[in-house]
C-alpha cells in the first residue's frame, strides 16, 4: 500500500492506483487499466470550519446540473456525494470537509465503465486521512 499525502490530507492507495499533480494543483488518481480517473482539488477556509449546509450549498452552486446529493463519509472527511452522467461520462462528485479543509473530488469515466471502478474507489476514498489540528 502506498500513501498519498498532502500538507492537508493523505490517502492509501493499493498498488495498482498511481497519482500525479497537474499544472493546477489538482491530483490525479488512476488505475493500471485506465478505466477512468480521480481529480481531488483541496481548498482551505482561512477561519472556520465547514458544516453541512455549507457544504450542500457550494455543491449546488459548483456542480454542472442540479443533482439528487446524498449525505457521506470519507475516512476523516463528510459531505455530500452525487452520481450522473455527462455526455458520454459517467461521473460521481463529492463536496466533503474535515475542519477548515474542502476536498472537492470527481471520478470519471466513460459510461459503457460506469460502475467498475465504484468498489474500488469508495475503498481509496475510505483512507482520506485529515492533517492538521483543525482538520480531524
Amino acid at each position: 500500500m502506498n500513501v498519498l499525502e498532502t500538507e492537508w490530507w493523505s490517502m492509501a492507495l493499493a498498488p495498482e492506483w498511481w497519482a500525479d499533480t497537474d499544472e493546477d494543483g489538482t491530483i490525479l488518481v488512476g488505475d493500471e487499466d485506465d478505466v477512468g480517473c480521480l481529480e481531488i482539488t483541496t481548498l482551505h477556509k482561512e477561519q472556520g470550519a465547514f458544516d453541512a449546509r455549507e457544504l450542500l450549498r457550494i455543491a449546488e452552486e459548483e456542480s454542472a446540473a442540479p443533482q439528487r446529493w446524498q449525505k457521506t463519509s470519507c475516512g476523516d472527511f463528510s459531505g455530500w456525494q452525487a452520481t450522473f452522467a455527462e455526455e458520454d461520462a459517467a461521473v460521481r462528485e463529492w463536496y466533503l470537509a474535515a475542519g477548515s479543509v474542502l476536498l472537492f473530488v470527481s471520478y470519471s469515466c466513460d459510461a459503457d465503465n460506469r460502475g467498475m471502478d465504484d468498489a474500488a474507489v469508495d475503498a481509496l476514498l475510505d483512507t482520506l486521512v485529515a492533517m492538521g489540528a483543525d482538520g480531524a
